[in-house]
């Protein structure tokens, strides 16, 4: 081969390298906004239309994800489940004589099968981040029904307090049944592994 053979060898590989390299990129980031496009839906849109761009919407939801994978979620116990059904009971019963009281105790609550789960719960934008990562399908109606518990309460219509408090049973519900799911999970790899043996030393 002559000189320029390799030298114009040389110059293709040169260019092609860092093309494929920007298209492997690109490929990866498409399929990154399409799978959280697809996860996170309206949840997606909203940072979408607050941020403006997909890059950011994206980066806000992978920092989410990251710290959400970092956080211990356990299940409840069967005791917790059962008592934290009885509470939710009875505030679902004071609601008819005490809209605004109810939809208080429920939001505490929500807080509390949150905290018992393993979620931070200090601060209530972090505590929606984290759910938007678990159950992206019900954060905007839990936003709009803690909106609604923290506002004025003379403002607040019966109507509204009623949304508010069904937008914390459907969190409260998903709570819980991912619970149950996590319990039932946890009972069948146990059965799975079959029944322990006593050995004597």
């Amino acid at each position: 081969m002559t000189v320029w053979a390799w030298i114009l060898i040389a110059a293709i590989v040169v260019v092609a390298i860092p093309a494929v390299i920007v298209t492997v990129g690109i490929v990866r980031s498409r399929r990154k906004t399409q799978r959280l496009k697809e996860h996170y839906g309206h949840e997606y849109e909203r940072l979408l239309s607050e941020n403006g761009s997909e890059k950011a919407a994206n980066r806000e939801l992978t920092t989410r994800e990251r710290k959400r994978s970092k956080l211990d979620i356990v299940p409840l116990t069967p005791a917790a489940l059962s008592n934290f059904t009885v509470g939710w009971q009875e505030v679902q019963a004071s609601f008819v004589d005490n809209p605004a009281s109810a939809v208080c105790a429920a939001d505490r609550l929500v807080t509390e099968v949150m905290r018992e789960r393993g979620y931070p719960v200090d601060d209530f934008d972090r505590r929606a981040a984290d759910i938007s990562v678990d159950h992206p399908e019900i954060v905007d109606n839990y936003r709009a029904a803690h909106g609604i518990n923290t506002s004025q309460q003379d403002y607040v219509s019966t109507a509204q307090q009623r949304d508010a408090f069904v937008h914390y049973r459907a969190l409260f519900e998903k709570l819980l049944e991912t619970a149950k799911l996590d319990d039932a999970a946890g009972k069948s790899q146990e059965a799975s592994a079959g029944p322990r043996m006593n050995h004597r030393e």
